[in-house]
């Protein structure tokens, strides 16, 4: 959400950084809005102003025994009463209907985020690893022999359509390995605090973390009114939201491993092959809630946890900043993580890290108190996979598959696997 104060300062400077975006100019639109809202509001004060001025004099005319007097204040009063409720109410539904052009409104980029119209004009900041050179043509994850008889798209077909996986064996024990790895990691290495939240929330949650008004048929709604969560960002930030918080519990980090799903209303037609673009999936997902002047650094920090997770599995990576064309409506700055996909020979997402500044902070109203004391303050909230588990699979199958149809498994997830670092030809541990 933006700052409507913030746009009649500098209107120009808005405008120019929706068209960094690609968007039209809205500050004259939201100024005329903002103030004929204002005006009602004013002329509403002056009337109520009036109403108690005659309201006063009402008694001392009756007092007095003016009866015209006394008839022709009354009067006033009533319509004074009139004017100011019709004023109010128009004020009322100038304010909604502002508050809800403000709210489709995509987040400003920071001013280091690169101009550009889409994917291709982001900017690579990190590699790291070089992809395996194979002795024969890599497969796509779900093709290697070792893979294909527990990854079921049929059967999941027969239960829920197209979009979805059902794993089973070792490949569901390696899904669930990755899983637990990042947790791990995070809590006992990163210092973020674990939770296990709802993947069903209301509307003012969707609200608050930016994934409503615009873009609800990305997601999937209940017929009671809940929310299946696109990602645990959202009950993770809006876990703060209303909240007054001590600049000293300041950074908050949390991670949540839950379910995820989206509708993909989008994609049609895009990555149907295999499991990298699916209805219901698995992320790790990090928050952090921060105070403004470190959230900047904040992001590199969360950044890097996500990398480290790679490194660690020996999965080639390379890391962007997204242009201001690709970046997504609620944040400031974003940098994707692209793991090395050997059966597809590119790069593919694996991670984003985003921060939204005070964006999401300001729609649920989530400050903190500055040291010192004075007036409270909107927290910045940032958000990133940490990792993606379903991609992060792929990856890891890609990655460590031999010629013969096994695969591989990186060391780090032995303690996990009963200490097998192999899934054989026939989709086994060994």
């Amino acid at each position: 959400m933006h700052d409507i104060r913030a746009i009649r300062e500098n209107p120009a400077a808005f405008d120019a950084a929706l068209v960094r975006r690609g968007d039209a100019p809205m500050s004259s639109e939201l100024l005329a809005v903002d103030e004929a809202r204002r005006a009602k509001i004013l002329a509403a004060e002056t009337a109520q102003a009036e109403q108690n001025k005659a309201s006063k004099e009402v008694g001392a005319a009756k007092g007095r025994g003016d009866e015209a007097e006394f008839e022709r204040l009354r009067a006033l009063v009533a319509e004074k009463k009139a004017e100011i409720a019709d004023m109010q109410a128009q004020a009322k539904e100038l304010d909604a209907k502002l508050t809800d052009m403000l709210a489709r409104i995509a987040n400003l980029p920071a001013e280091d985020v690169p101009d550009g119209a889409d994917e291709a004009d982001n900017v690579e900041v990190n590699r790291w690893g070089e992809p395996a050179k194979f002795s024969f043509d890599p497969k796509e994850h779900f093709e290697i022999a070792g893979v294909a008889a527990s990854m079921d798209f049929e059967m999941a077909a027969k239960m829920s359509g197209a979009r979805f996986v059902v794993l089973k064996g070792a490949v569901a024990r390696i899904h669930r390995a990755l899983a637990q790895f990042m947790v791990d990691t995070h809590v006992e290495e990163n210092g973020l605090t674990e939770m296990q939240t709802p993947v069903l929330v209301r509307d003012e949650a969707m609200y608050g973390t930016d994934k409503l008004p615009k873009f609800g048929e990305d997601s999937y709604q209940t017929t009671n009114g809940w929310w299946l969560v696109p990602t645990s960002e959202v009950s993770l930030t809006y876990s703060v939201a209303g909240d007054i918080l001590e600049a000293a519990a300041l950074p908050i980090r949390l991670t949540a491993h839950t379910l995820c799903f989206r509708s993909e209303a989008g994609s049609a037609g895009k990555d149907t092959a295999g499991m990298l673009r699916q209805h219901q999936f698995e992320k790790v997902e990090m928050v952090s809630i921060t105070h403004p002047d470190h959230s900047d650094a904040e992001q590199k920090r969360m950044l890097r946890c996500a990398e480290d997770l790679l490194e660690r599995l020996g999965i080639p990576y390379r890391t962007v900043i997204l242009c201001t064309g690709d970046m997504g409506f609620g944040a400031r700055r974003t940098f994707d993580i692209e793991a090395w996909l050997p059966g597809q020979n590119t790069y593919r997402e694996i991670s984003s890290v985003s921060t939204t500044g005070d964006f999401q902070a300001r729609r649920m109203n989530a400050r903190f108190r500055p040291e010192g004391g004075g007036k409270p303050e909107f927290v910045h909230t940032l958000n990133g996979s940490g990792l993606a588990v379903g991609r992060c699979l792929i990856a890891v199958l890609e990655n460590g598959q031999q010629e013969d149809g096994s695969v591989h498994l990186p060391e780090v997830l032995a303690p996990y696997l009963g200490g097998k670092t192999r899934l054989t030809a026939e989709g086994s541990l060994a």
